[in-house]
């Protein structure tokens, strides 16, 4: 136990008894005790609480405890926290997948969308197979009551999704088709870039980030440099333009008219000589029933979880520059949404 700047110990008689069926001598369980018997439930959850916001090397030495203990204490914690929050049974889920190390070695994290927290990390990749196992965690009852799944156009989520939860609608992510478009004016300006000289390439020089960005994010610096840009060269003004107008495209409540939109922003590029973008609304035409899914009024769900997700989970891997025990991360993967002990 701790008591600010003191610690305290309890010396505690604890009862062996003889089980009148089998004969063994068992100990008496005590419960205020944590799973680690030298220390109790309250103080174990205090540490799992100040895990969520520091290193287990800050708190190590804050507590003067040993490093595996905290660790030990703080996976108790999160898997109280898991107990607490019950079994998962989604009806609509956000499927997207991280990097746990160099190499190209990925795992999927599966997103209950309505509940707003992650409910399952795993596989071996990002394979069909590795989707796979999501469902067959779930089991097949509780498979058939999905009713969305948002996911970015990776073609074995897709496969996975659409052979064990086959009444879902697939829906393709609004941030991982707008990352592909920044792609795509991102390829815009290094052409530009390498056919230019002098004057008129120095205005492109170091604005990568400042073309990408939203408008409203940049600061007043950031503004005057992408006015100056845009003014300096018409091709990239055009597919700035066109980047920044597209997001329009999740606003409407009628595939119809939605459909109308793209095959305007479709005929807009025509003589523009913007290859990139000609590509992207290619790749859009081919994936359209994923995107158009949205106007369904079922249909609409906040397509900005996954990505703050994402963001979280860097920063989990950050703060501990990188977990090796990947058992841990899904422990800190599963429960960083879900209310303190």
């Amino acid at each position: 136990m701790s008591s600010g700047d003191a610690r305290i110990y309890l010396e505690i008689e604890v009862r062996r008894v003889q089980c009148r069926g089998c004969g063994k001598v068992k100990r008496e369980r005590l419960e205020f005790l944590a799973d680690n018997p030298f220390y109790t439930k309250r103080f174990s959850h205090y540490v799992g609480r100040r895990c969520r916001q520091g290193t287990i090397k800050d708190i190590a030495q804050e507590l003067n405890l040993d490093w595996d203990t905290v660790k030990t204490l703080d996976k108790q914690y999160m898997k109280a926290q898991l107990a607490k929050a019950g079994t998962p049974g989604p009806k609509a889920i956000g499927i997207d997948e991280i990097s746990i190390r160099k190499g190209h070695t990925y795992r999927i994290v599966v997103s209950d969308l309505i509940r707003m927290r992650p409910i399952w990390f795993g596989g071996e990749d990002r394979s069909e197979a590795s989707m796979a196992q999501f469902y067959d965690s779930l089991g097949e009852k509780k498979s058939a009551r999905i009713r969305l799944a948002v996911m970015d156009m990776w073609k074995p989520f897709r496969k996975a999704t659409a052979a064990r939860a086959p009444q879902a609608a697939i829906l393709f992510d609004k941030f991982h088709i707008m990352r592909h478009l920044g792609e795509a004016l991102d390829r815009v300006r290094k052409s530009e870039y390498a056919r230019l000289s002098g004057k008129n390439r120095s205005y492109i020089k170091g604005q990568k980030y400042t073309l990408l960005s939203h408008r409203e994010n940049l600061s007043l610096e950031g503004k005057q440099s992408l006015k100056a840009l845009l003014a300096a060269n018409k091709r990239l003004n055009t597919a700035y333009l066109l980047k920044e107008s597209f997001g329009q495209l999740w606003d409407y409540e009628r595939e119809g008219w939605a459909r109308r939109f793209f095959e305007n922003w479709r005929a807009s590029l025509k003589w523009q000589r913007l290859e990139p973008f000609e590509k992207f609304a290619e790749m859009i035409d081919r994936h359209w029933d994923g995107i158009a899914a949205y106007c369904k009024p079922e249909n609409k769900v906040s397509l900005g979880f996954v990505e703050g997700l994402n963001n979280k989970i860097r920063v989990i891997q950050r703060r501990a520059y990188g977990l090796r025990d990947e058992e841990y991360l899904r422990l800190k993967i599963l429960t960083c949404m879900l209310p303190a002990l």
